[in-house]
């Protein structure tokens, strides 16, 4: 079994830039984003059941999801976003799994905004946080998505405050600076985690 390092961090934090530094190291990444859109692929299992639950506006002229309609009916109706996580989450899951499985990295990333909220670091080993102050994560956030400081302000209210994710995590680094610096903190962890690995398949 491989070794499985969950990588989390906020919106604005940087952790999409620290997965592609491990992925240039020749380490597996599974995007837990990237797999909750593949499952919604039009015809996919959850996007039917996501119709049957919510409406038939929910899809695009297209057959795609419409994001951002679900978005906004989320925000303004709390109790759905369980309706949603209900259908969306064992799926996801399920997938990640699956790739994880796949990986031939001597370890693999799992990146997940919402690892510790939504219980995937139940998957994995030992968890790496990408942390940054709440005011650096608005500034780099509302420059990148073209979103007000109040819509950024709230999407963070609804993750895990950021001081609970700090005593959860095995692993933080700090990415207040460039790149390079960040670059400079995963290098010794990369280390790290290929000793573990090497641990973990004996």
């Amino acid at each position: 079994m491989h070794l499985i390092i969950g990588l989390a961090g906020g919106i604005g934090s940087g952790k999409t830039a620290a997965s592609q530094w491990f992925e240039q190291q020749g380490i597996t990444v599974v995007d837990a984003d990237i797999v909750a859109r593949e499952v919604v692929q039009p015809d996919s299992l959850a996007l039917q059941r996501i119709c049957h639950a919510f409406g038939e506006w929910v899809l695009l002229d297209d057959g795609q999801l419409n994001r951002k309609a679900l978005r906004e009916y989320i925000f303004n109706h709390p109790e759905a976003r369980q309706q949603l996580e209900e259908i969306t989450h064992p799926i996801i899951r399920q997938e990640i799994l699956r790739q994880l499985q796949m990986a031939q990295s001597p370890y693999v990333i799992l990146v997940s905004p919402l690892l510790f909220e939504t219980k995937q670091h139940h998957l994995v080993q030992r968890t790496l946080l990408i942390d940054v102050p709440e005011s650096l994560q608005l500034q780099r956030a509302t420059q990148r998505d073209v979103q007000s400081t109040e819509q950024i302000a709230k999407i963070i209210a609804t993750q895990m405050p950021r001081a609970k994710k700090q005593q959860l995590a095995d692993d933080i680094v700090i990415n207040d600076g460039h790149l390079e610096h960040l670059y400079q903190q995963l290098q010794p962890l990369h280390t790290y985690y290929l000793s573990l690995a090497k641990v973990n398949r004996t």
